[in-house]
């Protein structure tokens, strides 16, 4: 699909997750940079809700791992129920996923980044690799890597499917 049908195929996951999801609290990506800048604000605690492989590559300054299909709480250790919390995963499914379990958990401040990862990328938003700036992201299959800029994308094996979307 050409880049300009991204956009739409965004609102389009957007919707279906929203629906999937009802309960989900949902930021934007302008949203979260804005709010990554000011220091002055308290900072989210950001969990990546992808696969380890994907986290390997790139993931969120700071951002924890917390594994979308066996989630646990070990990533928010010593954190009080009421902190802010922003969960990603590439385009926003498993993050959903991992945000409805943790407002189950008891988890007050939850939200899920809209369109996650690949359109922060695309936007031409940081990404890191052990606190180091990078430019790659690993696009988890052909099927969702059309998602990604080609020139964000890693050139890396497919996921093996854990769940039932990226």
């Amino acid at each position: 699909m050409a880049a300009g049908g991204r956009p739409l195929a965004y609102e389009l996951l957007q919707r279906g997750t929203s629906y999937r999801f009802p309960d989900v609290d949902w930021i934007v990506t302008k949203d979260l940079a804005r709010w990554m800048e000011d220091r002055a604000r308290p900072q989210p605690v950001l969990l990546d809700a992808r696969t380890d492989t994907e986290f390997a590559v790139s993931q969120l300054e700071g951002a924890r791992r917390i594994d979308p299909s066996r989630p646990s709480l070990n990533a928010l250790a010593g954190f009080p129920k009421d902190t802010p919390i922003v969960v990603y995963s590439s385009a926003g499914y498993r993050g959903a996923l991992v945000a409805t379990w943790l407002k189950k958990q008891g988890y007050q401040k939850v939200q899920n980044l809209g369109s996650s990862l690949y359109q922060w990328v695309n936007e031409g938003r940081p990404i890191y690799h052990g606190g180091t700036p990078v430019s790659l992201v690993h696009p988890y299959d052909g099927q969702w890597g059309w998602l990604v800029e080609r020139e964000y994308r890693a050139r890396v094996p497919d996921v093996r499917k854990e769940s039932a979307a990226p």
